[in-house]
């Protein structure tokens, strides 16, 4: 494929949290315009929007591109993250990346335009991919033609209308792995309570595919239960998720029975289960919620998995209680052999639909029958949610005794 003669230089992006697919997604847009448009020059900016509204960025040498293959075995990204909202001008200015009076939108369409940047890749989450449909937008009105193309990253899985986001398989693996050693714990001391929070704000499907994943590891084990080694005492014994309520009382009953059989109770727990709760808790006392510069409840401030060992603890007859958190084991892991593949089908698709000038951010449509495309900005939404009437959902709680 050839590139349109318009596309000289184009400018990779990643922002917002870490996932298992963002040192990958570089190197395989990297791998994909060095195979089909081999003189297009590629530059990143650091620390996502950071670097775009600062100025920083670095240049793809071609040594970089001899040796992009080795991004696809690491987690975390080698450009830089951060999390920047260019709409929150109170919050750029205290940081220092705007002064007083500046619009960022401004001063980030400008630094691209000095750049001499024709495509922009964001890779991040759906503020990180509307945030540069707006730049497109406001570039657009002031006649520079700019073609972004974004790449959907988020450990959630969360983005509407994309059936599976980049890196969200691999979290789920790594939260499986990270269980097994703490669920070991259960053995720490008699009648103990274990809970693993998992990463996913408001939706549940992170934590309900963690679940999964550990409790086919618990079933492929052999187990010795004459010496203590009890498939009962590993096994997941609750999964809680934004999107089912929680009969707290109903569920301290039935965990109670579970500690008097297994002397232990393992709860997988979704960070956002319960957070209307807890934060109306919290402000009833006066106390004042952090939020991040998106306006997200800063959930590592009000701690869910400790509200939820405390409501269970005493009723359940704990003598410990332990709680776990995988979001950041899981979200800075190399991403797996299935993720890898998707972000080969995702980043050639990018690199094709840039140099054909047309924007979007790529993903399988749920809505247009799961066609891989490049997405229309305006249809990108954060905030789906997880189904827990998923048949798979559904026979996990039911094996493991939980309504």
């Amino acid at each position: 494929m050839a590139a349109d003669k318009s596309v000289r230089r184009v400018a990779l992006l990643t922002a917002g949290g870490l996932a298992p697919c963002l040192s990958s997604a570089v190197g395989g847009l990297i791998e994909r315009y060095t195979e089909v448009a081999p003189d297009v020059e590629i530059i990143g900016y650091l620390n996502g929007y950071h670097g775009l509204l600062s100025g920083r960025h670095i240049e793809v040498t071609p040594e970089v591109r001899a040796k992009a293959g080795l991004l696809h075995k690491f987690g975390g990204s080698p450009i830089g993250n951060s999390r920047v909202k260019l709409t929150n001008t109170a919050d750029l200015v205290k940081r220092g990346l705007i002064a007083d009076g500046q619009n960022a939108l401004q001063v980030a369409a400008e630094r691209l335009v000095a750049d001499g940047v024709d495509v922009l890749h964001t890779i991040g989450g759906d503020d990180t991919n509307t945030t540069a449909a707006d730049l497109a937008a406001y570039l657009h009105e002031h006649d520079y033609d700019l073609t972004v193309v974004g790449l959907p990253k988020t450990i959630d899985n969360d983005v509407v209308p994309i059936r599976q986001s980049l890196g969200a398989w691999t979290a789920a693996e790594q939260g499986a792995l990270f269980a097994r050693n703490i669920i070991a714990e259960h053995s720490s001391n008699p009648r103990m309570l274990v809970v693993h929070e998992v990463m996913g704000r408001n939706c549940g499907w992170l934590t309900a595919a963690t679940a999964l994943a550990y409790r086919e590891w618990v079933k492929q084990q052999e187990w010795n239960p004459g010496v203590g080694l009890d498939a009962g005492g590993w096994d997941a014994h609750a999964v809680y998720v934004p999107e089912a309520t929680i009969d707290l009382d109903a569920e301290a009953e039935r965990l109670k029975a579970v500690m008097d059989e297994n002397d232990c109770v393992n709860i997988f727990l979704s960070e956002g289960a319960g957070v209307p709760a807890i934060v109306a808790e919290l402000e009833a006392r006066g106390e004042e919620v952090g939020r991040d510069p998106f306006g997200h409840v800063k959930l590592d401030t009000i701690n869910p998995g400790a509200w939820f060992a405390k409501q269970f603890a005493e009723r359940i007859g704990a003598e410990k209680t332990m709680v776990q958190k995988s979001g950041y084991f899981s979200r800075s892991a190399a991403a797996n052999d299935r993720d890898l593949a998707l972000i080969k089908e995702c980043t050639d698709y990018a690199v094709d639909a840039a140099l054909r000038g047309e924007s979007g951010v790529v993903g399988h449509d749920e809505e247009r029958g799961d066609e891989l495309r490049a997405i229309e900005f305006p249809r990108i939404a954060g905030g789906k949610e997880f189904d827990p009437g998923v048949d798979w959902f559904v026979a996990l709680k039911s094996e493991i005794g939980q309504p």
